[in-house]
């Protein structure tokens, strides 16, 4: 049994980055990564302009400006948003200027409105008096100076989310290159398995692994490919496997690892030609898991996940291996790897001591930092109905029985 961040490890060396680039338009590209680097067409700002509603000086003129020797200048215009300037600002002049207008020619810096007094003959008036000196250049949002022309906005391998997405719309780019999303093929092998809408039979069990594995393949940013109940007879499995491998790019199996007799995906992976990279790891839940490769045929080599079939193990390598994969398959160029984050447990977590345990639960944040709540009920792995809400899974660490309550444990972000 290889240890987790071995396994781990060993799994990322596996997984290539993908190569290839398509062009998707900027309201359907959220979730994916980015292919090439964006760089700027414009400068950020495109202009001078202010940070602030006041006015648009020249910093000589207000320099010794106070409330005891006020300075009065003569208004020349007001700048809305979005609207250029039309008259320059010259001597003992001002203009009235909102924020994110255009500041005018001759002006260098900008007086909060707060500072200052209007004065005149008509409602608005025609003069300010500035009542205190600004730093110079205050305000002023400098063309530029944020981005200029050519320089990169955005990284490859970036995931672009709503930030991104304003930043990608600010600089007109209506077309994104972005990677591909993987391909996933998900079986679910054994006889005992029937679909959520067939009479359940004695003996029987519900296939949930293939929906709970299409949505942590969707939230991993790759697209599923759900292909089924797969009977535990060699043939429908290699026959299943040679489908998958012609239409996938990772292909995540669950049971049919282990040793029991009707366990075949190891000697049908071998049959196919597929090179065994792990056969299991030192974890529990979920000890039975293989790892393997495929032989490139003209393309990147598919590679073959063989996870458990017990739900809560199925679910938990995913998270702790599978996952980490996509994410690098999928073109990230960074963060591939499980989100260990410290927190207090509420509750004392016991495990047998031999193999890294993971333990569900929830992950809450409170004013004293991160807590991690145990989920109720049994945790042994066929028992997924108290996974439900899991955000989190605590390590008991190889060689650790019991963890107290109120001791600080490392816990794995999983979802929301």
């Amino acid at each position: 049994m290889l240890p987790a961040a071995e396994a781990e490890a060993k799994i990322l060396a596996l997984v290539p980055r993908p190569t290839e680039v398509e062009q998707v338009p900027l309201d359907a590209c959220v979730g994916r990564i980015l292919a090439n680097a964006i760089p700027s067409p414009l400068d950020f700002p495109h202009w001078d302009n202010s940070a602030m509603d006041g006015y648009a000086v020249r910093y000589e003129d207000v320099r010794e400006a106070s409330a005891e020797q006020p300075k009065l200048l003569t208004l020349t215009e007001t700048i809305p948003a979005g609207r250029s300037p039309t008259l320059p600002v010259g001597p003992g002049q001002a203009a009235r200027i909102l924020t994110g207008s255009m500041l005018p020619v001759g002006a260098d810096t900008i007086v909060i409105q707060e500072v200052t007094q209007r004065e005149g003959d008509g409602i608005q008036g025609d003069r300010v008096l500035v009542l205190e000196t600004p730093e110079p250049q205050q305000f002023v949002r400098h063309r530029g100076s944020f981005c200029r022309t050519g320089e990169a906005l955005m990284a490859t391998g970036m995931a672009i989310g709503g930030p991104e997405l304003a930043v990608l719309a600010a600089a007109q780019c209506i077309q994104v290159p972005v990677f591909p999303r993987p391909r996933v093929a998900i079986l679910s092998t054994g006889d005992e398995l029937v679909m959520p809408d067939a009479p359940l039979q004695p003996g029987q069990i519900v296939d949930s692994n293939q929906y709970a594995l299409a949505a942590l393949v969707r939230q991993a940013g790759a697209m599923p490919l759900p292909l089924g109940i797969v009977p535990d007879r060699p043939q429908a499995l290699r026959a299943a496997i040679q489908s998958a491998l012609a239409q996938a790019d990772v292909i995540v199996s669950s049971g049919g690892v282990s040793v029991g007799d009707y366990d075949y995906v190891d000697d049908i992976l071998a049959e196919l030609g597929a090179r065994l990279h792990i056969h299991s790891v030192a974890v529990k839940p979920g000890k039975p898991l293989t790892v393997a490769t495929f032989p490139a045929a003209g393309g990147t080599a598919p590679l073959y996940f063989g996870l458990p079939g017990n739900p809560v193990s199925a679910l938990v390598t995913f998270w702790r291996f599978v996952a980490p994969a996509l994410r690098k398959r999928s073109g990230l160029a960074t963060g591939w790897g499980p989100t260990f984050v410290p927190a207090t447990t509420r509750a004392a977590l016991k495990a047998g001591g031999q193999r890294e345990t993971y333990l569900w639960g929830r992950l809450e944040t409170t004013p004293q930092g991160c807590e991690f709540v145990l989920a109720g009920g049994g945790h042994n792995s066929g028992n997924l109905i108290n996974l439900a809400g899991t955000n989190a899974l605590a390590v008991v660490p190889v060689g650790t029985t019991l963890i107290e309550a109120g001791a600080t444990v490392a816990v794995i972000v999983v979802g929301a």
